[in-house]
């Protein structure tokens, strides 16, 4: 069945206390919103996200990046349920599956949201609810469900009773939903209550009161919902990210280490047997093939390929750019917009200059097969160093080198002997 997803990313994050909104803060630059829209657009053919508090900022990033996802305005903000019906005039038609996602719960994966589409369908069910078994609950809204299990409804931590506050089970916030049968619900919800808002929860006592199959589908776990609400919370979302990715990576043949001080984004991929090596923080998409070694202290911004038996040492940056197999890049060195080919060997201290600040353009520095770069060297973009060619030390290269030559820029060795203790007198 066809399936689009709502994704609500209008609140301020007022706890956040920023001037930019909470879900474009990031984890290993990635804005927050973006690991939503990455873990729904294998699953949804469109995505809608309501927008509100600087609207224009998340707008600019959707569109930059996401070509099957639209901004929906929601002005002024008057609750969850208001949020979603700002998508209703797009979804007048539409007969398939709806599920409604928040923009600050990055640790959600997309086979989670897969497993819970599965469930609802498996179940024929009309409204699924996402819920979580937690030992502490303290004031999150609890799940009360039928004698045959289906779901009756969400209750307050505030209105429940003794016996309701005992209940682990409680609202994830995600739901799935038969548009077609469901869409009434958002024209007709009430904002009888002290916020004066109109909640999303109200759709399950709406679709109990229209004869609707409601269900609950529990999740296996629980750090999958962790949402973001303080610069605390960011931090610590980071944390279990960065965790459960370096599990995975070792778990399919990638030396890490020390766990303990090496960060790895969600979005890069590293093939068997390389090794990373302490304090290494690869951020970004990235792509690492086998049998590499990276660090200690190096640092990927994104959009880095790099082939198989790479060494990429100490204090080495490098951001866009590709490396062929066998190349060497050991130590306090600089590689951005750059191509390199296989065997090639990077001296330390080498620099790409890949940026003009005067018209604030980025080139490309390009590097084929076999060239060597000497220690200390500057490669003025855009420049291509054929197959072969050599760089000597502490050159600064403005223009191609042809194949096999050797390009020198520095002046002629002088020698003052005495000299010392002639100035010394």
């Amino acid at each position: 069945m066809e399936l689009k997803s709502i994704i609500m990313a209008a609140g301020k994050g007022t706890r956040m206390k920023s001037d930019t909104p909470k879900v474009l803060h990031k984890i290993m630059d990635k804005p927050l919103l973006g690991y939503i829209l990455d873990n729904v657009k294998n699953l949804a053919d469109e995505s809608f996200v309501i927008v509100g508090h600087k609207a224009e900022d998340v707008e600019k990033f959707v569109k930059e990046n996401y070509e099957c996802a639209k901004t929906v305005l929601q002005s002024p903000q008057l609750g969850t349920g208001h949020a979603v019906s700002m998508a209703c005039p797009y979804l007048e038609d539409y007969k398939g599956l709806v599920i409604i996602l928040n923009g600050d719960i990055p640790l959600i994966r997309e086979s989670t949201i897969k497993k819970f589409i599965d469930y609802h369908n498996s179940t024929n069910s009309d409204l699924t609810i996402m819920s979580a078994i937690f030992e502490d609950p303290e004031k999150l809204g609890r799940i009360i469900r039928e004698k045959d299990n289906t779901l009756k409804g969400i209750v307050e931590a505030k209105d429940a009773t003794p016996e309701q506050l005992e209940i682990k089970e409680i609202n994830a916030g995600i739901y799935c939903l038969n548009w077609d049968k469901l869409k009434k619900a958002f024209g007709e919800l009430k904002n009888n209550n002290a916020q004066g808002e109109y909640y999303l929860t109200d759709i399950i006592s709406w679709g109990k009161n229209n004869g609707l199959k409601v269900n609950a589908y529990v999740l296996e776990n629980n750090e999958e919902i962790f949402g973001i609400n303080s610069r605390l919370h960011l931090a610590e979302a980071t944390k279990l990210m960065n965790d459960r990715k370096i599990h995975e990576l070792m778990e399919n043949g990638v030396t890490i280490v020390d766990p303990s001080c090496t960060w790895i984004s969600d979005d890069t991929e590293i093939g068997r047997d390389t090794i990373i090596y302490p304090s290494t923080y690869l951020e970004g998409k990235n792509k690492i093939g086998k049998n590499c070694k990276i660090g200690p202290f190096a640092h990927f911004r994104g959009g880095v390929e790099v082939e198989d038996n790479v060494k990429i040492g100490n204090f080495v940056e490098v951001k866009k750019s590709k490396i062929g197999s066998n190349t060497n890049a050991g130590h306090l060195s600089y590689i951005g917009d750059s191509e390199l080919g296989s065997h090639v060997n990077i001296g330390a201290g080498t620099i790409t200059a890949n940026f003009n600040p005067i018209t604030n353009v980025k080139s490309k520095t390009v590097l084929k097969d076999n060239v060597k770069i000497g220690s200390n060297s500057v490669l003025v973009a855009p420049v291509t160093i054929e197959e072969g060619a050599n760089v000597a030390a502490g050159a600064v290269i403005t223009k191609d080198v042809k194949a096999w030559a050797l390009a020198i820029t520095r002046a002629p060795l002088k020698v003052l002997e005495n000299w010392v203790k002639k100035v010394s007198k």
